[in-house]
């Protein structure tokens, strides 16, 4: 359930770079959902538990991954914005 959150957070947040903050216009907005939900998935699974501690069990829902994900989907969504304005890739 968790990476299902991690990766909607992270598409919720490729809508919101592509509609009000315009990144990755000239590509489309399928690119923008699908790099924050790639960054969702690597914040929530890779970069959350080397920072916190997970959750109990391991279904429970973790706040501090979900922020992590957040984070990381936002931080992909800027970086892909900046890597195709400077290099058109």
């Amino acid at each position: 359930m968790n990476i299902i959150m991690w990766m909607l957070t992270g598409s919720v947040l490729g809508w919101i770079a592509y509609s009000y903050l315009n990144f990755n216009q000239e590509r489309g907005l399928m690119v923008s959902l699908v790099i924050g939900a790639l960054g969702g998935f690597i914040g929530g699974k890779v970069i959350a538990p080397m920072f916190t501690a997970g959750a109990l069990a391991p279904g429970d829902f973790s706040a501090p991954a979900l922020f992590f994900a957040a984070a990381v989907a936002a931080a992909f969504l800027a970086l892909g914005n900046l890597v195709y304005k400077r290099w058109g890739v």
